[in-house]
């Protein structure tokens, strides 16, 4: 990709441990809705950090797969190896990244059953969707391919974690989590929509068909300035019906945050930089949204009963 420095190929940059808050934003939420409603011990707390694990494994697991899978299909090339120059270099082999990513996943089954120990076995179909959407991205039914990458992340990603987390450490279904988590679930999408607004020229030129793919590319950036901002409204929704703590606002000063990428956005048509910057902008909103909106959370818990 002209204008656009190439990343320096191996197990870092396979791993991406940049895009972890996919998994550790979800999860921190999930586990505030769990501390206000069960008592936390050293237990509970060990639990919470293993279920961080967890959520990170899934989240290489995905990584990894990602890449093996573009590779074997002919999606990722010589000639746009600023995405993943790993295995079209020859820097690692697809096989050595295939079977890091199950490692992965196997070691989420490890933890899976500690969590079925802890909590019961309802935790069981969280952890087996999870493996499941992480495992076939690009392998397997190669969802990704046929434009729900992004549907099946906010399912999965954006709700079910929050939800799985509650659900280890509280146990049972919890409206609080899942509707605290739906915010969130559309940023966490809007990462994946910037990655496919990102690629949209190479996509095309490869047979990709992803969600964006469906659109011209400016309708694929507009998909992308929604899902970035619908979280603000929905938020205040939330608020204002009472389904969420009134401290969760904190959440709104990253609405400077959406005023950058904004601006980004309607450069990035014509210049590279910000065509790449597209997916590291919405990384820092995710970021910034969810932990404010946990921290607020938290906040309302400890803060407003003492007043």
């Amino acid at each position: 990709m002209p204008g656009v420095k190439p990343v320096r190929a191996g197990w870092w940059n396979a791993f991406r441990p940049w895009t972890l808050h996919g998994a550790i934003v979800p999860v921190i939420i999930g586990g505030a809705v769990a501390y206000k409603d069960s008592p936390f011990d050293a237990l509970a707390w060990l639990m919470f950090a293993l279920v961080l694990v967890a959520g990170c494994l899934i989240q290489s697991a995905t990584n990894l797969l990602n890449t093996y899978g573009d590779y074997q299909k002919g999606t990722d090339t010589e000639e746009n190896e600023t995405r993943s120059p790993e295995l079209v270099t020859g820097v690692l082999k697809p096989e050595d990244v295939k079977r890091a990513g199950i490692a992965c996943l196997a070691a989420v089954c490890l933890l899976g059953l500690v969590f079925i120990w802890y909590s019961g076995w309802d935790i069981l179909v969280y952890g087996l969707i999870g493996v499941a959407g992480a495992g076939m991205y690009t392998t397997g039914a190669s969802y990704k391919y046929h434009g729900l990458g992004q549907p099946v992340v906010f399912l999965l990603m954006g709700l079910l974690m929050p939800l799985g987390t509650y659900c280890v450490l509280a146990g049972g279904f919890s409206w609080e989590a899942l509707l605290l988590g739906l915010p969130n679930a559309f940023l966490i999408t809007a990462v994946l929509c910037g990655n496919e607004t990102r690629d949209y020229s190479e996509d095309k030129a490869s047979g990709v068909r992803t969600l964006c793919s469906h659109f011209t590319r400016d309708g694929a950036l507009r998909l992308y300035l929604f899902e970035n901002f619908v979280a603000f409204p929905v938020l205040a929704v939330l608020i204002v019906f009472g389904l969420v703590p009134p401290l969760c606002a904190l959440a709104f000063l990253t609405l400077w945050d959406m005023r950058g990428l904004i601006i980004n956005a309607k450069a990035s048509s014509g210049d590279a930089h910000a065509n790449f910057m597209l997916v590291p902008l919405a990384f820092r909103m995710n970021w910034h949204f969810g932990l404010l909106l946990a921290a607020g959370y938290i906040l309302n818990e400890l803060v407003i009963p003492v007043i």
